[in-house]
């Protein structure tokens, strides 16, 4: 399984993800796109074995993807601040793959229906419903 991370920002989230689908051992190509440098990094530094930035890898990487991860606001044109391109949520959003993705009320987008968690219980069920797609 392909699982593809994507964040923006800070990229505390995605990194928040990679840290944990690597400490749960989650048998699955893992790769970090950031919407920045600074979200890629942050990435990075959580141990994600691939990363790129922009655009182009969200498109490309959104297409062979079995699994995509990440806040609500990656499939919403010009949500986290405009990091989100209206290429990158088309992208994202007409991928077969299955998106697993964390409310966060800075998007813009309000699910109704979602408790409120703080941002690492979101995180936690995120990453327990990679892990059941995975093994």
């Amino acid at each position: 399984m392909k699982v593809l991370v994507i964040d923006g920002q800070g990229g505390k989230m995605g990194r928040a993800l990679v840290e944990q689908i690597i400490k749960q051992n989650i048998p699955c190509e893992l790769i970090a796109i950031g919407t920045n440098s600074m979200a890629t990094e942050s990435m990075m530094k959580g141990g994600a074995p691939a990363a790129a930035t922009g655009e182009n890898p969200v498109i490309v990487n959104a297409a062979k993807a079995d699994i995509i991860a990440g806040p609500m606001g990656i499939i919403a044109a010009n949500a986290l601040l405009g990091e989100v391109t209206p290429a990158m949520a088309l992208a994202i959003s007409e991928s077969s793959a299955l998106k697993v993705l964390i409310p966060v009320n800075r998007c813009g987008i309000f699910a109704a229906g979602t408790e409120d968690k703080s941002p690492s219980q979101y995180i936690e069920s995120a990453v327990r419903k990679i892990a059941e797609m995975c093994r």
